[in-house]
């Protein structure tokens, strides 16, 4: 309760607010990687990247494209937020 109001914080909510959604799982295993793309050029295209390797490329800041930092800490933010 909120004064008189009864508030909620549902799934509904979570998806509006974060923009993240909520369902049925994709399958990522079968995805290409894209030449030249992030995961080639700061993670040298490996198959795993780990939560230290991404926080230590945003901490070093060079970035080739001004929308890879974007990009970069839209897969942060859920790791260090969500993940907790």
């Amino acid at each position: 309760m909120l004064g008189r109001h009864s508030v909620w914080f549902s799934k509904v909510e979570f998806c509006l607010i974060t923009g993240l959604k909520f369902g049925v799982i994709s399958d990522t295993t079968r995805c290409e990687m894209v030449e030249n793309g992030i995961h080639q050029g700061y993670f040298s295209g490996v198959d795993e990247v780990d939560y230290e390797q991404l926080r230590a490329v945003l901490r070093i800041g060079i970035f080739d494209e001004q929308y890879d930092a974007i990009k970069l800490c839209l897969l942060y933010m859920p790791n260090w937020i969500l993940m907790g």
